[in-house]
């Protein structure tokens, strides 16, 4: 083939594209299925020393769940927020609204439904000096645990950039009323004495508006008194007083204890000095209600069910379903265009039996070495921190969007609209056809970056096991899949046997080539819509745009004369205009509801927590891993998991269908497929209470399925 020294630029580009593809836009908003959590700002004056600049959590709730205080009460986490800023911000501590309290059974906790918005003062110092371009970028890493009958722990991570001299005002009235609930300080001379097991509380000097008024009662201290417990206030003129039971496992003795009192939606705070003898604390038990003791179990025993997929697994057995999982990968939709390539290539050696082989053992050490940098580039980006599975690379829309630029010059070369011989200086050219051994080489590259988002049978297990192994055993692992995958081509060089079945060279072969285009230009069209799920249908329409653009200076390119200089420059201006204009579209992440979702309304998203949540409400799951990337994915997808029989048998055992898309970087399901053993997709999981989840094959058959969840 003549096209090698442009595969070996654009291939070698599109592996090395994946290390820098992670950088992540700046988000303000984290949404689960229980919350939506927002980062918000108000700098009404810019960011300047002595005005007043507020940060803020907003947090909205789903009906009937709720996050927590600062003391929780008898159960729960408070929300934590870890703030990172340019040099000269200071952020200070949550100013906490007044909260709820929330009755769970014979328990009670302090916490907030519906929304609320947590404030954090920020602090502009002298030492503050914006970017170069004018603002300060705030990032933030917050936890929380949101409960209703079950507690789920939750984290997000927010970027929100400031402007230094502008004004930051949008949410201002939110910032207003959150502000307004959070409790006033009082002057007071309020004191507490500590009675036997009760606390005698006195707080004089409340505003007039609260007086004769039954109060909230909130203390900050938490494991000091009993939230459910029976307690009684009364006025004594100006002065509000309480009787408070201690808790029976009480956990803290403070000196001070600070209070909160709420009525008519004021509130107010004070630190109230204790006096008198606390009495022994109790022996240290579970604080934990019994839904997050439940949440808590479920969370670590799933994955620790999950884990016999590999810790049955040797090197060996690793190694032989590696190198039947690359054998078997030949026979994967992914790789049939690159097939009719290395066909072409070994009927022009039918007759050279010494080039025949010489090819073979070229396409194999292409096969091999691609295999060993892409597993060797997997493994360092792991071991950096990146939560990365097999097929990564096509995770990254301009890795996606470059296959198709390369995939389309191929088709554009083997439709015959122009020559690379003719793109390329004679000496070049001549250096070219005198090492037909690069081509074959590159044939391989090739055929491994087009392979590799398939995970075919046998292969799915090793690749999983390879990730837990030193990096010396894992590489092994690889070395044996891209052996797998060459040996058919390499059996066919070396065996007379095999060899006579290949045709003679002839007439033929032009039109065979010819027709191999349009595999290529279907390969187009899978990536394009690969990067519609990606970036959304802007990005597929900029993608496709630039495509034209680039057919029209190939075809430019090869006209002649005077003709050539002039429509040649006007296509390559035309490409850099598109490029320019609308290349953007490709990378950008889409808008809510610019891509396209299933009409099968049966599927629903994924999430780790929604898998434990069914399981432990005695309900089975059935899980579909799945990459718009993965052809085998939609393969499976189209002719197995959309049959009507399959359908019914699981609406029949009353599943709930998950799908778990991993199209762009998810380190979710990355973490997921790790703890099932898998490093790739596609991967299918039975979930059922009180067993082990069933591992599916990549393959999958209707008879499997309808075996599996009918095994009740």
């Amino acid at each position: 083939m003549r096209f090698a020294r442009l595969l070996a630029a654009a291939t070698l580009a599109a592996a090395v594209l994946p290390a820098a593809s992670f950088a992540q836009a700046d988000k303000s908003v984290v949404a689960t299925d229980h919350v939506r959590a927002e980062l918000l700002a108000h700098a009404p004056d810019g960011l300047e020393a002595g005005k007043p600049v507020w940060l803020g959590l907003k947090i909205t709730h789903q009906p009937e769940w709720h996050t927590y205080w600062k003391n929780p009460g008898d159960s729960g986490l408070p929300t934590q927020v870890a703030f990172s800023l340019p040099a000269g911000l200071e952020a200070g501590e949550i100013a906490w609204p007044v909260p709820h309290k929330l009755p769970v059974g014979p328990l009670m906790n302090y916490g907030y439904e519906g929304t609320v918005l947590l404030p954090v003062p920020l602090t502009v110092t002298q030492a503050f000096k914006p970017s170069l371009t004018g603002d300060a970028e705030i990032q933030l890493k917050a936890s929380w645990l949101v409960c209703q009958k079950e507690c789920i722990p939750e984290e997000g991570s927010f970027t929100l950039r400031l402007p230094a001299r502008g004004s930051t005002a949008l949410h201002g009235g939110d910032f207003q009323a959150a502000l307004a609930a959070v409790p006033q300080p009082l002057k007071s001379a309020a004191g507490v004495k500590v009675e036997g097991q009760k606390l005698a509380i006195s707080v004089p000097g409340l505003p007039a508006a609260a007086r004769g008024k039954n109060l909230e009662f909130f203390p900050e201290t938490g494991e000091v008194i009993d939230p459910p417990g029976a307690w009684t206030q009364a006025w004594n003129g100006d002065t509000w007083t309480a009787s408070v039971p201690l808790s029976p496992h009480r956990g803290a003795s403070p000196d001070v204890l600070p209070v909160v009192l709420a009525a008519g939606g004021q509130a107010w705070r004070v630190e109230a000095p204790v006096t008198g003898t606390w009495p022994a604390k109790a022996a240290p038990v579970a604080a934990a209600s019994p839904a997050l003791q439940e949440a808590l179990r479920q969370s670590a025993a799933l994955p620790t069910a999950a884990a016999p997929s590999t810790a049955g697994t040797t090197l060996l057995a690793a190694l032989f379903g590696a190198l039947l999982g690359g054998l078997i990968l030949n026979l994967m939709p992914c790789v049939f265009p690159v097939l009719a390539i290395k066909v072409v290539g070994f009927t022009q050696h039918a007759d050279d039996r010494r080039g025949h082989r010489i090819s073979g053992l070229a396409y194999t050490v292409g096969v091999v070495v691609s295999f060993a940098a892409l597993g060797a580039l997997m493994l360092a980006l792991r071991a950096a921190g990146e939560q990365l599975g097999w097929g990564f690379q096509l995770q990254s829309p301009g890795v996606v969007a470059a296959l198709a630029a390369l995939f389309t010059l191929i088709a554009l070369n083997l439709a015959g609209v122009f020559e690379f011989r003719s793109f390329l200086p004679s000496s070049v050219a001549t250096l070219e056809a005198r090492h037909p051994v690069a081509n074959a080489f590159l044939t391989g590259v090739l055929a491994v970056a087009v392979a590799s988002p398939c995970t075919a049978p046998f292969m799915g297990a090793s690749l999983g096991f390879a990730a837990t192994l030193p990096a010396g055993e894992a590489m092994a692992i690889f070395l044996a899949l891209g052996f797998g995958m060459a040996l058919p081509y390499l059996a066919a060089a070396w065996v007379p046997a095999i060899a006579g079945w290949l045709p003679r060279p002839g007439a033929w072969m032009e039109t065979f080539r010819r027709l191999m285009a349009f595999p290529m230009f279907a390969t187009v069209a899978w990536l394009t819509w690969v990067l519609g799920q990606q970036s959304g249908v802007d990005g597929a329409a900029s993608l496709l745009a630039l495509l034209v653009a680039l057919s029209m200076v190939v075809w430019a390119l090869t006209l002649h004369g005077r003709t050539r200089v002039i429509l040649g420059s006007v296509a390559v201006a035309g490409l850099v205009f598109v490029a320019w204009s609308i290349g953007g579209a490709i990378t950008r992440t889409p808008t809510a509801g610019a891509i396209a979702t299933s009409a099968d309304s049966r599927w629903q998203p994924w999430a780790p927590e929604r898998v434990q949540q069914l399981v432990a409400a005695g309900k089975p799951v059935f899980v579909d891993f799945t990459a718009a990337w993965c052809v085998t994915c939609q393969l499976n997808k189209k002719t197995t998991l959309s049959r009507g029989d399959v359908l019914a048998d699981f609406d029949k055992g009353n599943f709930t269908l998950l799908r778990a898309d991993w199209t762009r970087r998810d380190p979710a399901i990355t973490a997921a497929l790790a703890q099932l053993g898998r490093n790739g997709v596609p991967v299918y999981v039975v979930y059922r209470p009180g067993r082990a989840p069933v591992v599916l094959s990549e393959v999958l058959g209707a008879d499997e399925v309808r075996n599996a969840i009918g095994q009740m």
